[in-house]
């Protein structure tokens, strides 16, 4: 690059900076951290275990989760070991419908979830709660606990139930293909007599699958066919961060083998479960401080105005001097033509005669 070059791309970078233009900075520095890549822990092998519709982490036995077929099965839940063998049967005798969703609180109650409802039909939907057993177990006819609950705005399609570390307070969210879905609140002390009605919070994104409460209790994380995603719990849950899971048909989220991870799964036969960090909260951007004082931004003053036509002048001379730079100035030809003349001045020759292209 010639002397010259230099000199007007240098003034052009300094007008552009001193004009406010952000200039473009590298791919790599610029770009987010890249998330954890997800890493395979089991595959679930049992012919009994075909349509896994949920996961929840056993509070009683390390490295156990709890599972649930999709609807068409009967009413019992699966005890599954990191190496994806099933270790209990629970079976209770209720009439189930669509089960879509499992929890355990931490005092080890079970929490069945009979809330899929694909046409949006259903008058009630009902969730089901068993201990987790003394022993790690079949078991059959195990007592059982049943609570019916009803939307405030109509039946709705739903796959995932929330149950809040601290309270035991249960949560749904409802599943739509388009659009919004809803948090739903049920009472904080829900009756086992009658049928109580949920409260929405907030809407919820779409798809939704099924979900957890992190270990804080102050985090939720929430599934989709294709990612996860961390909400940020409160009177109005809000999505904070996203990350994308490599997994067709995922059904299920729950809580890793590390209060900072989860295990997600799919449905099918032969599914395999995998386990991943959950999104972190993405950082607030730094706004940028204002060039004129907080009391003059309510309307434009005269030095505001002088202000901004200076910045376009330098932002018109930046890309002025760009240009003139890129079409007069090949690289090569002045650095070239310098050397001829300092050689002619030296010994006493006159100056080279710059060569003109020949119009074509």
């Amino acid at each position: 690059m010639s002397l010259l070059r230099k000199v007007l791309t240098l003034t052009a970078i300094t007008l552009l900076s001193l004009a406010g233009v952000a200039l473009p900075v590298g791919s790599a520095s610029a770009a987010d951290p890249s998330p954890t890549e997800p890493k395979k822990l089991f595959t679930i092998r049992d012919d009994r275990v075909d349509e896994s519709s949920g996961l929840a982490k056993s509070q009683k036995y390390e490295g156990i989760w709890w599972t649930v077929n999709d609807s068409g099965d009967t009413a019992r839940v699966f005890g599954i070991n990191a190496n994806g063998k099933v270790k209990a049967v629970l079976s209770f005798n209720a009439p189930v419908r669509d089960v879509e969703a499992i929890s355990v609180d931490r005092e080890g109650t079970i929490y069945i979830a009979d809330i899929g409802d694909n046409r949006s039909t259903r008058e009630t939907i009902e969730v089901y709660t068993i201990p987790e057993p003394a022993e790690l177990a079949d078991e059959e006819n195990v007592k059982y606990r049943r609570y019916d609950f009803e939307y405030p705005d109509g039946a709705h399609d739903a796959e995932t139930l929330l149950i809040a570390p601290e309270t035991n307070q249960m949560y749904f969210v409802t599943k739509v293909k388009s659009g919004k879905g809803g948090f739903y609140a049920a009472p904080e002390e829900a009756s086992r007599q009658g049928t109580n009605e949920l409260t929405k919070l907030a809407d919820a994104p779409a798809g939704i699958t099924d979900g957890t409460f992190m270990p804080d209790g102050q985090r939720v994380v929430l599934r989709t066919y294709l990612d996860i995603a961390t909400v940020a719990w409160g009177a109005k849950p809000a999505v904070v961060g996203r990350a994308a899971m490599p997994l067709a048909q995922g059904e299920s989220v729950a809580v890793g083998t590390t209060t900072n991870t989860v295990l997600v799964g799919s449905e099918g036969s032969n599914s395999a479960v995998y386990e991943a960090q959950a999104p972190a909260r993405k950082a607030a951007a730094t706004p940028k401080p204002t060039a004129t004082p907080t009391a003059a931004a309510s309307g434009d003053t005269d030095e505001t105005k002088k202000s901004n036509n200076l910045r376009w002048i330098l932002v018109g001379a930046a890309f002025f001097a760009f240009v003139i730079t890129i079409i007069t100035f090949p690289p090569g030809r002045r650095e070239r033509l310098d050397r001829q003349a300092e050689n002619a001045r030296l010994t006493g020759q006159p100056p080279p005669t710059p060569r003109r292209r020949t119009p074509v």
